[in-house]
């Protein structure tokens, strides 16, 4: 029996489809003129070969139930490239065709896409625009079967021809590739595997038709695939565990911290719309509830009052965040771990656990450690309230010590910042004080144990050799020959009394230009110096040596020498720019080129510039022009050159004593223009500018900020005239001596709390003296006599009553018999009487001062002896 075969083969990325009868020879693959290279292989060659001419055979008789269900892949190998086409191969039985088997596979809801008419009737108008296809909404993580059929595409010329379907884009062709597939003869589209969103969350294909000769017969329409969202990611916290602190003591509504979760799901969905919570709390102490977190943002905060670190120093609370908005039912959740530990406050200053500590030091030693201070402090270990802070208060005033703090042990280590010469102090006693790292609490003062005393012994040392000078430095000409002697860098010792050698050694040298004689210090060449070297910078190579004595043990110093080189003619000049562009028709047809020379001037410019004599079309192209010392100018002699890139060979002579020349290639890329003479062939970038929107935008800007500062110069002056007037016209309001003027209000009293204010006028009116008890009333109460009538200001005075005013009150308060004298008690306030905390003083007010004995006063001391006798004593 015979079969139909519809196949696919993909040469080069391009699709072709087939269907032919097979009955011995199925099919031939034409190797396509390269003759005997090709090689072909077959994915069942149990049931079919393939010859080495590209024909198809059946290797055994084929039934319908034993049909292959996977399609046939046939292999086509160039030997020599390697190069490997694949094409398809699918068998139906020969009974049905393969519309019939389209319409067969084809499933009830798949959708068609029709192309838009290519070609429209001369008389109809031209479409501006193609058919606009509807986004195909798939959702991500789909079981399948696949292939799973998605939409057809159809045009309207397969009805008169046979066409083939093809799509292309990321997905398709693209990578990431096999994602989508089409039957090239039906156009049915279909989704080939699971698709994620988190991943890819759309796809932007082109469908294209074609006939069997691959003439396009429609025009590509666009085809967009959303990929839509499930909740198939869990919410993830940043951290799993999360640390805190709080101090103890916080009141309720403290922040703490704040949580975040991340949802790879969609977050314009309740997919990725996450929750938070707490689960737990560990210890549920002193209540279950002492934190509260906000479910949307995740922060935590105290809800309850009685944080105390020495009972709970720490609390452990377990965090849930949800997806779905919190859905119990249908959100996915997860949890992390809050650590939120009770921080202490500072309550207990440091102390030395000694008063005087001792140690010792080599002389010209640095960050050495000298002593170790130790202290103690009850405060919660290695918090801000615990770590002690070291500071020298007296005995180094050169800041040659420093007392930094050790992290780990909290003492402090006394250190040598700076170096010490025994020659000039041999003991130092350094006043040390310890603080922590936060203040004292409130109420808390400084211990005498918070200072201490550290008395240092300087050791003698063998001293190491110095240069002088230190760097040293010499000038000399580029180019010098190897074994040239340049100068003789010597050291000495300062240790004057011990009878020393010094060798020297080259410590740093990084072009290995010098050698230095290891007895005198004499430096010579080695290599020739070279100032363009990139070991040289602004012209000063930089070398260090190393001077060592004999001593026990022995002691190296270091020096610079420092070359400056002067510039000699040894680098030949290049062109610049290197790469030009110009028009194929230029206008103008100049260049404007100049020259980069290593060498510094005499040596570099003014330049020469001319054209090599090879190749011949150079010169008769082009021509050069100098039009200064370091420029000049190519032009072009003809009036169109092709596009392209020539290279134009330049000698370029240098202005040096012994000029140097050198043939330098200026690129030069031919291009079209458009009526700018820009390249057609580029994209530039435009300067950016100010539209007219935005210069009245900045206009408007200007006139309001001038607006704000007339207004403020007017408040000011008006301001400045009420202060003037105030000083002339006071406002009966402000008159302190008809008002009670409050001040402060501390509140607390026995009977001050609803007090009328009149009682601090007319005190005689709560109390009047009619019924009072001869002898009660107060000496330093106000007596009772008619209240005197001030004169009485108008609301606004004219400036030349002020003085008729003054005096009429100041006569008015002379005439004033309850004004007080000057030797008697002032009365300030009133504050009521009838308090029953009784009377704080020890005289009686109330009796004659007679009535009272003095004599214990005698018993007080020498001070309150005279007291005693003013007031004790008889009447003469």
């Amino acid at each position: 029996m015979g079969w139909d075969v519809w196949g696919v083969g993909w040469v080069n990325g391009e699709t072709y489809p087939y269907t032919k009868k097979l009955h011995k020879d199925v099919l031939k693959f034409v190797s396509c003129g390269r003759g005997g290279l090709m090689r072909f292989e077959c994915s069942n060659p149990s049931d079919f070969r393939i010859e080495a001419d590209g024909v198809l055979y059946a290797a055994r008789t084929l039934q319908r139930s034993t049909l292959p269900v996977s399609p046939l892949l046939i292999t086509a190998s160039d030997t020599a490239t390697q190069q490997q086409w694949v094409a398809q191969v699918r068998l139906v039985p020969s009974g049905i065709t393969l519309t019939e088997n389209r319409t067969k596979v084809m499933s009830k809801d798949l959708k068609e896409i029709a192309f838009p008419p290519r070609n429209m009737d001369s008389q109809l108008k031209r479409m501006k625009r193609d058919w606009v296809i509807p986004p195909i909404n798939v959702p991500e993580n789909s079981r399948g079967p696949f292939p799973q059929e998605l939409v057809r595409i159809r045009s309207d010329h397969d009805k008169n021809r046979s066409l083939r379907y093809s799509v292309t884009g990321p997905g398709a062709d693209q990578p990431p590739t096999g994602i989508f597939i089409i039957d090239p003869i039906s156009g049915e589209l279909s989704v080939n595997k699971p698709l994620d969103r988190e991943h890819i969350p759309n796809f932007h294909l082109r469908a294209h038709a074609v006939d069997l000769n691959g003439n396009q017969v429609e025009n590509p329409i666009d085809i967009v695939i959303n990929v839509i969202d499930m909740n198939d990611n869990r919410p993830e916290f940043t951290h799993q565990i999360w640390n805190g602190t709080v101090p103890e003591g916080s009141k309720p509504g403290s922040f703490v911290m704040t949580v975040t979760a991340v949802d790879k799901d969609d977050p314009k969905t309740a997919n990725g719309m996450l929750r938070y919570k707490i689960l737990s709390q560990n210890p549920e102490s002193p209540t279950s509830n002492m934190f509260t977190i906000n479910n949307k943002t995740g922060g935590i905060i105290t809800v309850a009052a009685g944080l105390d670190r020495e009972k709970v120093p720490q609390y452990t609370l377990i965090i849930q965040a949800s997806d779905m908005e919190g859905n119990p039912m249908y959100g996915l959740s997860n949890t992390a771990t809050a650590v939120i530990r009770v921080t202490d406050i500072n309550d207990n200053p440091p102390e030395f656990t000694a008063e005087t500590f001792f140690g010792e030091v080599p002389e010209n030693r640095v960050n050495v450690i000298v002593a170790n201070l130790t202290v103690t402090d009850k405060d919660q270990p290695n918090t801000l309230a615990w770590n002690a802070v070291y500071k020298i208060t007296g005995g180094d005033p050169t800041g040659r010590f420093s007392v930094p703090t050790d992290p780990t042990t909290n003492e402090g280590l006394v250190t040598v910042v700076k170096p010490i010469d025994y020659e000039t102090s041999r003991t130092y006693v350094l006043t040390v004080e310890a603080r922590n790292e936060v203040p004292l609490a409130k109420g808390i003062h400084t211990p005498r144990q918070s200072t201490a005393t550290v008395s240092i012994r300087v050791i003698d040392v063998n001293e190491s050799p110095y240069f002088e000078p230190n760097p040293k430095f010499i000038r000399l000409e580029e180019g010098m020959m190897p074994d040239s002697t340049l100068t003789t860098f010597s050291a000495q010792d300062p240790d004057r009394f011990m009878q020393q050698t010094i060798r020297y050694s080259k410590l740093s040298d990084p072009a290995n230009w010098l050698r230095i004689d290891t007895n005198t210090g004499r430096i010579t060449t080695i290599a020739i110096l070279d100032r363009e070297s990139p070991y040289v910078k602004n012209n000063l190579y930089n070398a260090t040596f190393l001077a060592t004595d004999n001593g026990i043990p022995p002691a190296s110093g270091t020096g610079t020498l420092q070359i400056f080189l002067l510039d000699i003619n040894d680098n030949a000049p290049r062109v610049s720019p290197q790469e030009v562009e110009i028009c194929e028709k230029p206008d103008p047809n100049a260049i404007n080129i100049t020259a980069f020379d290593g060498d510094l001037s005499p040596n570099a410019g003014p330049f020469a510039f001319e054209l090599a004599n090879r190749p011949a079309d150079v010169r008769r192209n082009w021509t050069i022009t100098r039009i200064s010392g370091d420029y000049a100018q190519v032009s072009l002699k003809i009036g169109f050159l092709e596009s392209g890139i020539y290279e134009i060979p330049i000698i370029i002579t240098d202005s040096g004593n012994l000029p140097m020349s050198n043939t330098s290639y200026l690129r030069i890329k031919v291009c079209q223009c458009d009526i700018n003479g820009d390249c057609t062939d580029q994209q530039h970038i435009m300067a950016a500018g100010l539209g007219t929107g935005a210069i009245i935008s900045i206009l408007l800007c200007i006139i309001i900020l001038l607006i704000l500062v007339l207004m403020f110069v007017v408040w000011m002056k008006r301001r400045d005239k009420e202060r003037q007037a105030k000083q002339l016209l006071i406002d009966p309001e402000d008159d302190v001596r008809d008002n009670i003027l409050k001040y402060d209000e501390e509140g607390g009293g026995e009977e001050d709390q609803d007090y009328d204010l009149s009682q601090l006028q007319q005190p005689d009116t709560i109390e009047p003296d009619a019924i009072k008890p001869v002898g009660i009333r107060r000496l330093d109460e106000r007596p009772l006599h008619p209240e005197p009538q001030y004169p009485m200001r108008s609301a606004a005075p004219h400036p030349g009553d002020i003085g008729d005013f003054i005096n009429e009150g100041l006569k008015a308060a002379d005439n004033d018999p309850t004004a007080p004298p000057y030797d008697s008690l002032l009365v300030f306030d009133y504050e009521g009487s009838g308090s029953t905390a009784g009377s704080l003083s020890s005289l009686n007010s109330s009796s004659s001062g007679g009535d009272q004995d003095y004599d214990y006063l005698n018993d007080w001391g020498p001070r309150f002896r005279k007291l005693a006798d003013m007031y004790g004593g008889s009447d003469d």
